[in-house]
């Protein structure tokens, strides 16, 4: 039997949990020079022994995994595949100390808590050591058919079932439609929770009921057209999806069930499903960030919600990476939204000298393509509507999340009488939408803008320097009889030192939100 250690992983004071409320994303620790992503694809291809057997793969027993827990001998588990993590240790962006939480156990749980998203098979290819060997009591009890369940009268009266509130589908035609009719048996909490995809004849619905997702997954038993259309009614929690058939005709049934289909699972045990998009247009909006504008598929209806971002993955060398980020709107200015199409993202995205995938994709062509999973993360709008005042601290492209949460601020909650954004950088030309920022600010007097650089011209007459306690107090008041609610977004170190210093100031868990970085 396995001792899996007690403490949790990461540990609490790690920046490598997943972001909840007053809490930062994930840490990513200062790597030393040379030991990038890119350093690390190039170092596993290079055809070193990254096992130390020789391309041999074997069954690993639990006393054998245990035996390799150290850092020079480091092999953990996940999802009963064995590898050997001694040589990724310097290129883990979490550090050494996250990775040895799993030397030498089954790290499944562990890895889950941080890197559902990640294609660690691709990543750590070159270091599978082998299969763990199933345990003999494992064996046995698959071998031996459970007892037979013997059923006694009874006199008692069963109890009235209770009734299912799990969410159910329907379907009905007419000659030249098909429509499939989702009852979620509750309200729906926001607009824009179902994601469509209709490819080759397969249809995909997965809709996102607070921290649980219903599927609804079919190989169509017809031939329909690409074209897909979803109408929801959120008061009473009825989503239809109506789809075009190719031929007139009758239906006998409307497909054949694929994998998880029909069922209701916990959003975080949900694998993210990746579709294929083009690159629209790609903007420059400043020396390093451009916003790129991807369509979607034709059969795919996605709205991502504000506060929510995507994963962007690509194929680089051979090894599959995979990146979160925040969609923004089209424009900043408050009005009707004028993105071009529904099938649009925009993505404001800073590219890095040594960023492996802001490096690829900055090298993509109009028309070339990139794959996008559906929407992910953990923000409410719940907490906003009896906000009064609204705080936003953002560091660099820590900005994206909070473009649409200032428009729709703006728009749709009466109860915000203020909206105050401070905005970090390191130099004035570093500033992102600054001209809209500017704009917004002269438009609308609920709305105000502070920018703090840390590397200022002589010229420079804003604030200077860093998030610290002296900005926290001079800039975050509390007025009297206000409800305040603050999101924070940046680098790590910017997000965990801004929460530490707002929960001085008083501020709650419950009156933050940091958004996952």
């Amino acid at each position: 039997m396995l001792n899996i250690p007690t403490q949790s992983f990461p540990a609490p004071s790690s920046q490598q949990r997943v972001a909840r409320p007053g809490q930062s994303g994930r840490n990513k620790v200062a790597l030393k020079p040379g030991h990038s992503l890119m350093d690390w694809i190039r170092f596993s291809k290079s055809g070193k022994d990254l096992t130390g057997l020789r391309g041999r793969l074997i069954e690993v027993t639990h006393e054998e995994l245990q035996k390799h827990n150290t850092r020079n001998d480091c092999w953990t588990c996940i999802r009963g595949m064995v590898y050997n993590v001694t040589s990724y240790m310097d290129y883990h962006p979490g550090g050494e100390d996250e990775l040895m939480k799993a030397a030498g156990i089954d790290g499944t749980d562990l890895f889950d808590q941080v890197h559902r998203w990640v294609n660690y098979e691709s990543m750590l290819k070159e270091c599978l050591v082998g299969r763990m060997a199933m345990k003999p009591t494992t064996a046995i009890k698959a071998m031996i058919p459970p007892p037979q369940a013997v059923f006694t009268p009874s006199n008692q009266v069963s109890p009235l079932p209770v009734k299912d509130s799990r969410p159910r589908y329907d379907w009905f035609q007419t000659a030249t439609t098909v429509h499939l009719v989702i009852y979620t048996q509750r309200k729906i909490p926001i607009s824009g929770c179902t994601v469509v995809d209709l490819e080759d004849g397969v249809l995909r619905v997965e809709v996102l009921l607070g921290k649980m997702s219903y599927m609804v997954h079919l190989r169509l038993s017809e031939n329909v057209d690409g074209d897909v259309a979803v109408h929801t009614a959120l008061s009473v929690g009825k989503i239809q999806v109506t789809i075009r058939k190719q031929a007139e005709g009758k239906w006998s049934s409307f497909g054949q069930p694929l994998e998880f289909h029909n069922t209701v699972l916990s959003k975080k045990d949900r694998a993210p499903f990746f579709r294929d998009c083009v690159l629209v247009s790609k903007t420059e909006v400043n020396h390093n960030t451009n916003v790129f504008q991807l369509q979607l598929p034709r059969g795919t209806v996605m709205h991502v919600p504000v506060g929510k971002h995507v994963y962007l993955k690509s194929l680089i060398q051979d090894a599959e990476v995979v990146r979160p980020y925040t969609p923004i709107d089209q424009v900043l200015s408050i009005g009707p939204n004028t993105s071009s199409e529904k099938t649009d993202l925009y993505l404001m995205i800073k590219v890095y000298p040594d960023g492996a995938l802001t490096q690829h994709l900055n090298s993509l062509h109009v028309g070339d393509h990139v794959s996008v999973s559906g929407p992910e993360g953990t923000f409410s709008l719940r907490p906003l509507r009896d906000t009064t005042v609204l705080y936003l601290l953002a560091a660099g492209t820590g900005f994206t999340p909070m473009c649409r949460l200032v428009r729709v601020a703006l728009q749709e909650i009466s109860t915000i009488r203020k909206i105050q954004l401070l905005f970090f950088n390191r130099r004035e030309e570093d500033i992102l939408w600054r001209r809209e920022l500017d704009e917004l600010t002269a438009n609308d007097e609920r709305f105000q803008v502070e920018h703090i650089l840390s590397e200022p011209c002589e010229s420079w007459t804003g604030k200077k320097g860093h998030v610290d306690d002296a900005i926290i107090k001079d800039v975050l008041a509390r007025p009297e009889g206000s409800k305040c609610y603050v999101c924070v977004c940046g680098p790590t170190l910017f997000t965990e030192q801004t929460v530490r210093l707002l929960k001085q100031q008083g501020f709650s868990e419950e009156e933050i939100h940091a958004f996952q970085g």
